[in-house]
This record gives structure tokens, sequence and C-alpha cells, in this order.
């Protein structure tokens, strides 16, 4: 009698410990604790990507390392700078957008320059990447391909595309990182103008928060395209780094994007119609401006922010800008003309 009560009381309280038990409960089975754990992943890359905004010097360290071909000799390696103020305009939770804003000066006056924007969305249904010269495409992410990543679109100083690609957060060695699949993009600034050999570049992309700021590689190959047919030229390696730092006119760039971000919302709408009309958009690239009408958009920034010019005035013509450039086909190869991106 006495073992038999005792072996119920011990079925009991392993019963009680089933039902109490954190780590036993019938709430905690297998797909909760999964769930938990994805919510928490994905808690952290939000942090990650937020705490790229900020105030920062910048440096942007750029070298050519590796010829893939007997005829080329790389270029020497080209270090510059700058301050950049980068803010977020946008966060849904799971997208996020980050605006950056050059601050310049030059003979004691301040000037501001809408830089380079990401946009950041979690396990996004398309990419938007760069098909050929003048040419970028909404490409389909198969959800297999979805789970648990982010695409990082790219979008030049006018809010035309630059690239776009697709990737993981992850944590490796204690350090946190998300680095990009292949991804095809024109040429930079610092190349187009030159009139090199290459016209596009192939490349991998990757972003790391570390002590006091976060740096963005770039693992490039310059390529050019031979008979329809992509064919290396030479390894560049990238490193931009983003340290923070507010000693600049910090207040300049934020007085800017407050009196100009009406316009740039606009603006972004704009492009952003042009792309959904058929998933795909095309426009001339310009080595030094970025776009044929880039140099117009910009300027119409900056006289809105001087009190030059209406916003109004400026949306009607952004507009009409937008819609006659991407209207047209591109007439020139990518050797030929290149966006004006800085180094991202």
């Amino acid at each position: 009698m006495k073992l038999k009560l005792t072996t119920q009381l011990g079925t009991a309280l392993f019963a009680l410990a089933m039902a109490t038990s954190p780590a036993l409960a019938a709430g905690d089975q297998p797909q909760q604790v999964a769930a938990t754990a994805t919510q928490t992943a994905f808690e952290q890359d939000r942090a990650d990507i937020l705490a790229m905004a900020g105030d920062y010097k910048v440096r942007f360290d750029m070298a050519e390392t590796t010829s893939w071909r007997e005829d080329y000799e790389p270029i020497k390696a080209k270090i510059s700078g700058g301050h950049e103020s980068v803010r977020v305009i946008k966060d849904t939770g799971r997208e996020i957008v980050l605006q950056h804003l050059l601050v310049a000066e030059h003979e004691g006056e301040t000037f501001i320059i809408k830089h380079w924007r990401q946009d950041w969305v979690y396990e996004p249904a398309k990419v938007l990447i760069y098909a050929d010269a003048g040419k970028w495409v909404n490409k389909d992410v198969p959800e297999s391909e979805r789970q648990g990543n982010w695409s990082q679109t790219v979008w030049q100083v006018d809010d035309s595309p630059r690239y776009g690609g697709l990737g993981k957060w992850q944590t490796v060695n204690g350090l946190r990182s998300w680095t990009s699949d292949w991804t095809a993009r024109p040429l930079a600034r610092r190349d187009a103008v030159r009139d090199p050999v290459y016209d596009h570049y192939q490349a991998i992309n990757r972003h790391q928060p570390m002590p006091g700021g976060w740096i963005h590689w770039q693992d490039n190959i310059k390529m050019k395209t031979v008979d329809g047919k992509a064919v290396p030229y030479v390894q560049e390696s990238v490193l931009n780094t983003y340290t923070k730092f507010d000693g600049y006119s910090v207040s300049a760039a934020d007085d800017y994007w407050a009196k100009t971000k009406g316009y740039w919302e606009q603006v972004r709408a704009e492009w952003d119609a042009a792309i959904a009309a058929s998933g795909e958009v095309n426009v001339e690239e310009e080595a030094h401006t970025g776009t044929v009408i880039s140099g117009r958009l910009l300027t119409m920034g900056t006289e809105i922010s001087d009190g030059e010019l209406t916003e109004t005035a400026a949306v009607k013509e952004a507009r009409a800008l937008i819609r006659d450039a991407t209207s047209k086909q591109p007439v020139q190869s990518a050797a030929q003309t290149a966006p004006a991106s800085a180094d991202y």
C-alpha cells in the first residue's frame, strides 16, 4: 500500500512539473520556441540596422588589388572622406529607410548634399537589381530564400536606383554582420569619370557594427561587357568606415532635411510609380551627375532649402522630369555612361 501511494504521489508531482515548468509546459512546444528565436533574431537585426543612424566622420578607402588580365595594371589606391548625418526616415517594423546627408564646407560656407539612401526590407518578395546599362528590374525572391533574410536596396543622390541585394544578418566569431549575395551595380563616380575600360561591377556587400560606429565593406570585381559576356578585369577592395562624430554642422543637415523632406518624399513616390508600372525602370546614366536628371533634382532641393523655390513648383517639375526620363530607352552603353554615385 505504501509503495502504491508513493508511486501515485511521484506521478502527480511529475505531472505538476510538466504543467508548470517553463521548459516543458505545453505552451513551449518546438514551434513556439523557434518562433521566439526568430522574433529575437528579427529584433537584433532591426537594432543593427537602426544603429547605422547618427552623425559620422567617414573614411572611404578604395584599392584595386588583383588584376585578372595581363594587359591591365591596377590604379593607385585612393582615400577620401567627409562628414555624414544618417537619418531614419521610415520604419514600419519590416521596412527601414536610412537617408544619408553629406555635409561639406568650402570657404567658410556649409553645403548639404543629399547623399545615398539605403532601404532595408525583411523577407522581401522582390529585389530591385541592376540589369543592364540604364536598366533596373524587380527580381522575384523565391519563398525558400526569404526566411530570415533582409534585402538592401541602395538609391542614388536623386533617389533613382543603384543596386539591390539579399542577405542575412548573422553572428560569427562574436561579430555581427550582414552579407549580400553577388550583386551587379553600375560604376561609381570615382571610376565613371575616368572613362575606364570596365563598365560595371559584380560585388559582395557587407555591413558590420563596430565600437563607435559601423563599416561598409565592398568586394568588387570590375567587369567589362564583351559580346554580351561579362569579362573580369580587376579586383577592388573598398572599406567605408563610419565613426561617430558631431564636430561639424549637424544642425545644417537637419535644417536642410526639415525643409526638403516633403519634396524628396514626392520624388521617391514618382520613382516608385515608374518602377511599379512595369516592374522595371529605364533611365539614362551620366558619369558626373548620376542620371541625366539628377543635377536638376538636386538643385531644386537646394533652392527649396534656400527659399528660392516653392515645394509645389519643385514637385511639379520633378514629376515631369522623372516621367520624361523613364519613358525613354537608354541610348548609350554602360561603358560610355555611368552613374555619379559616391563610394557606396
